[in-house]
């Protein structure tokens, strides 16, 4: 991917660092960037190289939301498009987020700046967040009349509960990087001029282990609050039987079995 392109992805050492790549509107989401991140994150997923990802933004902010500029050309469209256009639109955020979401490999959101009603939407289906200490976070739909449609209603209140979920939501409220911290919808925070590279070393630890095993863990994990026990256990044990076939596994133990005879 080209540095002209809304999405900069560069992968190092087995790490992909995908950036948001409009700094000038501080990052905020139109049609053509929805559609350029969908090819990055397939992309990455596809990469059997690529151990885990970093998402974060260029410039100032992390993600400043929708494009403005295309709610106005969407509200503009004759009446009887409106609603269809709108749904239309919705299916690709959706796309993009549950790619995102559903990533065989560890994500980590390296929250670099602001993170507005969708970019804080796609912070939080990251597996991780680590946050700038000038980051924020706001889920600030309705004040533009709107519902989290990034999967914040989803993923927030699985981050911070219920009732905080709520605070948050209906007030459109902003908070920094100390009470997200403090909250759970941070993880860790970090100074600015840390921030790539602490995400770059976590996620380099985060994606050293077998990808399958990890794969086949996140994708039971981030299934299990909807599940019953007996169906974890179940998803488990047909995962635990691909995993007894994979190399990964095998190495491992003529590893182990090597080191015992040296």
């Amino acid at each position: 991917m080209t540095t002209s392109s809304p999405i900069d992805l560069q992968v190092q050492d087995g790490i992909a660092v995908l950036a948001l790549n409009r700094p000038e509107v501080r990052n905020a989401m139109d049609d053509a960037m929805r559609v350029v991140l969908i090819e990055a994150l397939d992309q990455v997923a596809r990469d059997s190289a690529i151990k885990a990802l970093v998402l974060t933004g260029h410039g100032k902010a992390f993600c400043a939301g929708g494009d403005i500029r295309a709610m106005q050309q969407r509200a503009q469209a004759p009446a009887g498009e409106v609603a269809f256009n709108g749904w239309a639109r919705q299916q690709r955020t959706h796309h993009a987020v549950s790619l995102l979401h559903a990533l065989p490999k560890p994500t980590i959101a390296a929250v670099n700046g602001p993170s507005t009603g969708l970019g804080a939407d796609i912070a939080m289906c990251c597996d991780f967040v680590m946050a700038s200490t000038g980051a924020s976070f706001a889920w600030n739909y309705v004040l533009r009349g709107l519902i989290p449609d990034g999967g914040g209603m989803y993923f927030l209140p699985r981050r911070v509960g219920l009732v905080r979920a709520k605070d948050l939501i209906y007030s459109g409220r902003t908070i920094q990087a100390e009470e997200a911290l403090a909250i759970g919808v941070a993880d860790r925070v970090c100074a600015p001029e840390n921030l790539l590279a602490d995400a770059r070393a976590w996620a380099a630890e985060l994606g050293r282990g077998s990808g399958a095993a990890l794969a086949l863990s996140k994708s039971i994990l981030d299934k299990s609050f909807e599940l019953s026990a007996e169906e974890v256990f179940a998803q488990g044990s047909q995962a635990q039987a691909i995993c007894y076939t994979t190399a990964e596994h095998q190495a491992s133990i003529a590893a182990f079995l090597n080191k015992g005879k040296a």
